[in-house]
C-alpha cells in the first residue's frame, strides 16, 4: 500500500486498499475514543433532574426532607439507631457519598470520620454544614466537666430553635445546588420553621409542669446542654463527662457525680437508646435514683416507631423527661 501524504488527498494502491483504509479508520476512531476519558457525570442525576442529596444522620435527613418537599428524596448515610460518635464508614458508605451531589452534615465536630470519608469518596459535591453559624455553649457554673472540655458541643439539634438555623442553611444549600426550585425550598423552609417554633412553645409548656427545683438532668453523656439552656434545666452531670460517647469516666469523676446527685436531689438519670445501662444501674443504686432509658437523641426510628421524625423525637424525649421529674 502506498499513501501519498500530500494534505487532503490519499492515493491507495493494491487489491485490498479499500479494506485496509476501513481498518485504519476503525482503529483510529477506537484509539481516539480510548485516549479521551469520559467526563464524570456532574450535577443532577435523579429521574426528576434534582440533585442527589445525602444527609449524614437520620434526624438530619428528616429535617432536610422537610425543606426539600416532594422535589427530591433525601437519603441518610447512617442507618437508624447508629451513634454518630462511634460510626465507622464501610465501603458501601463511601460509594453513597461518591454518588452524591449534596452532602448535608451536622458539623461542629460531630462527624470525626468525615474528612477521611470525603477523601476516599473523591469527586466534588456541595457540603452543607447544618450547624454553621451557631456558637458552642460554655459550661455553666457548677457543671461537672472533664479537664479537656474545650471541644465544641455539637448537639445543637436538641434545641429546636437552633434547628431553625439548620433549616436555613439547608434551604440555602439546596437552592445553590438546584436554583430552579429556590422559591419552593424557601416556602418549605418557612413552613417547617413555623413547626419548629410551635414545637418550642409546646416543650416550654410541658417543662412548665416540672417544679423549678426538680429541673435537674443527669445523662449518660453531655448531649443535653442546649436543651437545658433553652428550657431552664440544671445539668447535674453525666456518666461520661464529655460531648463524645467515645470517652470513658474515671473513678474520681463517677464519685463526684454521685456526690452531686446527692447534694442536688436529682431524681433520675436519663440514658439514650444506644447507651450501656450497666454503669448507670450501678450509679443509680449507689445514689438512690431512677434510671430512665430509651431517649432518642442521635437517630430517629423507623416509620412505625416512637420517634419517626425529628419533631416526634423531641416530643417523645420531652414526655419521658417530664414524666420522670414532675
Amino acid at each position: 500500500m502506498t499513501i501519498n501524504a500530500r494534505p487532503g488527498t490519499f492515493h491507495l494502491l493494491g487489491p485490498i486498499s479499500r479494506y485496509t483504509l476501513a481498518l485504519v479508520l476503525t482503529l483510529t476512531l477506537a484509539l481516539a475514543s480510548c485516549s479521551t476519558p469520559a467526563s464524570p457525570p456532574a450535577g443532577p442525576t435523579s429521574a426528576t433532574g434534582a440533585p442527589n442529596v445525602l444527609a449524614v444522620e437520620t434526624f438530619l435527613a428528616d429535617i432536610a426532607q422537610n425543606v426539600a418537599g416532594d422535589r427530591l428524596k433525601v437519603a441518610a448515610l447512617m442507618p437508624i439507631g447508629i451513634d454518630p460518635h462511634a460510626f465507622e464508614p464501610a465501603p458501601a458508605d463511601i460509594r453513597l457519598v461518591a454518588g452524591s451531589q449534596v452532602l448535608i452534615t451536622n458539623g461542629a465536630g460531630l462527624e470525626s470520620f468525615l474528612a477521611k470519608l470525603l477523601e476516599n469518596a473523591g469527586g466534588e459535591r456541595l457540603v452543607v454544614e447544618a450547624a454553621a453559624g451557631l456558637a458552642s455553649r460554655q459550661p455553666r457554673a457548677g457543671e461537672i466537666v472533664d479537664a479537656d472540655h474545650g471541644e465544641i458541643d455539637p448537639h445543637f439539634w436538641l434545641d429546636p430553635i437552633s434547628v431553625v438555623k439548620y433549616t436555613e442553611n439547608i434551604r440555602d444549600g439546596l437552592s445553590q445546588a438546584d436554583p430552579i426550585r429556590k422559591e419552593q425550598y424557601a416556602r418549605n423552609a418557612e413552613r417547617y420553621i413555623t413547626q419548629l417554633r410551635e414545637l418550642d412553645t409546646w416543650i416550654a409548656g410541658q417543662v412548665g409542669q416540672i417544679p423549678a427545683e426538680r429541673r435537674l438532668l443527669v445523662t449518660n453523656h453531655e448531649s443535653f446542654g442546649y436543651f437545658a439552656d433553652r428550657y431552664g434545666f440544671t445539668l447535674v452531670g453525666a456518666l461520661i463527662p464529655s460531648v463524645s460517647t467515645n470517652a470513658s469516666p474515671s473513678a474520681k469523676e463517677l464519685a463526684a457525680l454521685v456526690d452531686s446527685i446527692r447534694q442536688t436531689g436529682a431524681p433520675a438519670i436519663f440514658l439514650e437508646t444506644d447507651a450501656n445501662p450497666q454503669l448507670a444501674d450501678q450509679l443509680a443504686t449507689e445514689a438512690g435514683i431512677t434510671v430512665v432509658t430509651g431517649l432518642y437523641t442521635h437517630s430517629v426510628t423507623e416509620a412505625g416507631g416512637d420517634a419517626p421524625t425529628y419533631i416526634e423525637m423531641m416530643r417523645y424525649n420531652v414526655r419521658k423527661v417530664v414524666d420522670a421529674l414532675k
